[in-house]
């Protein structure tokens, strides 16, 4: 990290960590990784099996190259690493399945729900419940999302888990970069962007969803965008009230209110005369000097 900027690689993958914190699963070192998002269990077909199997082949295949660069004792090539996704067998997939079955309803939480999260207790991220198929093809439960304790005698929690170090590092040189952008970076009020955006990121950073994107660098920076912006607003109105103020007093305001007055005409503007009436006095001098 100290040598390169943030990719969405890295950042997708300190995001699942990060959310992994929140959960409970049957086996913590095999059932955590998922191979395909789902809305339902029902959606479970040869087309979403053939998919998954493609994604974990190329997840297997990116970490054995990662180990060998680590390594170092060999200069090896992606393609020396590659598997053929059908010798994986379908009992090791891992289907991660967006639902709220698991979190309590809270009927007092909106007045007027409009989506199924309003029905249920607010949660950092969007919950989900990872599955396996066993030998008769049927799936069963192997990991929960915002759960603690025995997928079966555990109960809903929140506070169990925690942002990674290495992704609060992330949103740290995000903003720290965001804010030496030509359009920020000569502000005086610099640091205050930078920490309300900071702010903004530890508050939402969890609540990116896999399931519609996987860009997360593209949402974290239109975080940015908009926490640098609010700022901006903020401060240019209490400027305006401040030189208000000073004016009331006849006192000089601030160097940005004399820069627009340097913009405002000086002379009011007077109006044309109007066509007609110049044609109806040209007429009657022409009439004065036949007579």
């Amino acid at each position: 990290m100290k040598n390169k900027y943030l990719n969405n690689r890295d950042l997708l993958k300190e995001i699942h960590l990060s959310k992994n914190t929140f959960c409970s699963f049957l086996d913590p070192d095999e059932d955590h990784h998922y191979d395909v998002i789902i809305g339902n269990i029902s959606e479970i077909t040869d087309e979403v099996i053939a998919a998954a199997k493609k994604t974990r082949a190329d997840r297997m295949q990116r970490d054995a190259y990662d180990e060998s660069i680590d390594d170092g004792v060999k200069k090896y090539k992606m393609a020396d690493f590659k598997i053929d996704p059908d010798t994986i067998p379908v009992k090791d997939l891992v289907f991660r399945v967006m639902t709220f079955d698991h979190i309590p309803l809270n009927g007092k939480r909106k007045k007027n729900p409009k989506s199924k999260s309003d029905h249920h207790d607010k949660v950092n991220f969007p919950p989900f419940q990872h599955f396996r198929l066993d030998d008769d093809s049927k799936p069963f439960c192997v990991g929960k999302s915002h759960w603690l304790g025995g997928l079966h005698n555990g109960h809903f929690e929140l506070t169990q888990g925690k942002m990674t170090p290495n992704l609060a590092r992330m949103f740290l040189k995000l903003c720290e970069r965001f804010a030496t952008r030509g359009n920020w970076r000569g502000y005086t009020y610099n640091d205050e962007m930078r920490g309300q955006a900071l702010l903004q990121l530890t508050q939402i950073g969890l609540q990116f969803d896999e399931s519609k994107s996987n860009n997360p660098f593209s949402y974290y920076t239109a975080v940015c965008g908009n926490s640098f912006t609010r700022v901006l607003n903020l401060e240019k109105r209490n400027q305006n009230i401040r030189d208000d103020i000073l004016e009331m007093n006849n006192q000089t305001p601030s160097y940005t209110r004399q820069f627009e007055w340097s913009y405002k005409p000086n002379k009011p503007v007077v109006a044309a005369a109007p066509v007609e009436a110049v044609a109806e006095e040209d007429t009657d001098e022409a009439e004065e000097t036949k007579e």
